[in-house]
């Protein structure tokens, strides 16, 4: 059952990573937005979309599933805190939906990661 939940979680992660590389590979106004408020614009939006890609497969794929989480624990503990320190929790009259995928995405995470924690090197005995 484990296994199951884990595989239905780390689908779900992967597909919300996934589904927004494409505002951020476009230029969505929105996109560009956002990180043109975080001075981020246009090298931290392909940047992080890059590092969201490889985070989404990794987390597919069974042997890295461990650093596929902690890479999306860091990319999106980093979108968290954009959120709380410049963008707010609404940007542009979402009502939050980004800052609530946020969350969402980085709770996931911490949990498939906490799932996962016997397959991490240095934390082996």
């Amino acid at each position: 059952m484990r296994k199951y939940i884990s595989l239905a979680l780390r689908i779900i992660v992967a597909i919300i990573l996934i589904q927004t590389l494409r505002f951020k590979f476009s230029a969505h106004p929105d996109s560009v937005y956002i990180f043109e408020t975080v001075g981020l614009e246009p090298i931290g939006r392909i940047g992080i979309g890059i590092l969201e890609l490889i985070a989404g497969v990794l987390l597919l794929i069974p042997k890295t599933v461990w650093i596929g989480a902690g890479l999306t624990l860091g990319i999106i503990g980093g979108a968290i805190m954009m959120h709380l320190t410049q963008l707010g929790i609404d940007v542009k009259g979402d009502g939050g939906l980004l800052f609530g995928t946020a969350v969402l995405t980085f709770v996931l995470s911490a949990i498939i990661l906490y799932l996962h924690k016997k397959e991490i090197p240095f934390l082996k005995k």
